[in-house]
């Protein structure tokens, strides 16, 4: 099972989600709600524990490791992210199929997403530098062999967001799930491989005007 980790930029600090963050968790989101249409961002106290409770208990799992997002003009605690829906390709391979295989230290693959920020902190280079920090522990130290990332296509803020990164557009999964307004939604997946990360980093590094890019 992935060991928690803190992940520190110049930005943000991704700290383990915990209960403890819960009153900033409700003020963040309780700022500015109209870029929340196309991602559901729990509403008032008790879904913020709900939500919170709900993703320990995936991470206790090894199926996700979720990360509360410290922003560190504020010292506060502006959002969510997490590295999610993790696969583990070691051991055996499981049967029947369908059936989960072993949980290991590190994951295979993983996936980006659940990301969220309040208002104030959206614009700033937050998220940016967010996705920067999971997707280097996630190569460079899980050594995972993809990340993917996806939105529902009507969000067209978090699509630019996911193709500025350099993500490798896969296609459109049509009727995928169940959208956040409450409709039939079609999904956009993005990937990055590991042999893309090196110049996807170079790229992101300098944009993020970090000193080093190797």
């Amino acid at each position: 099972m992935p060991a928690l980790v803190t992940l520190s930029g110049r930005l943000v600090r991704l700290e383990p989600l915990s209960l403890a963050v819960i009153d900033d968790l409700v003020a963040a989101a309780s700022e500015d709600r109209s870029t929340y249409a196309f991602t559901r961002v729990p509403a008032g106290r008790d879904e913020m524990v709900s939500y919170v409770e709900a993703a320990l208990a995936e991470q206790a799992e090894g199926r996700t490791l979720p990360f509360a997002v410290r922003w560190l003009n504020t010292d506060r605690v502006v959002g969510a992210t997490r590295l999610m829906h993790l696969e583990y390709w070691q051991g055996p391979m499981p049967w029947p199929p369908g059936t989960r295989g072993v949980v290991g230290e590190v994951p295979s693959v993983a996936d980006i997403g659940y990301t969220w920020l309040g208002a104030s902190a959206q614009g700033t280079g937050a998220n940016r530098e967010s996705k920067f920090l999971m997707l280097s522990h996630a190569f460079e130290t899980w050594n995972v062999h993809r990340i993917t990332l996806k939105s529902d296509v009507r969000n067209n803020r978090s699509l630019a967001a996911i193709a500025a990164l350099g993500a490798h557009f896969d296609g459109i999964r049509r009727a995928e799930c169940r959208g956040a307004d409450d409709t039939v939604r079609d999904t956009a997946f993005y990937s990055i491989l590991n042999s893309e990360w090196p110049g996807i980093r170079e790229r992101l590094a300098q944009r993020l005007g970090l000193a080093e890019a190797a």
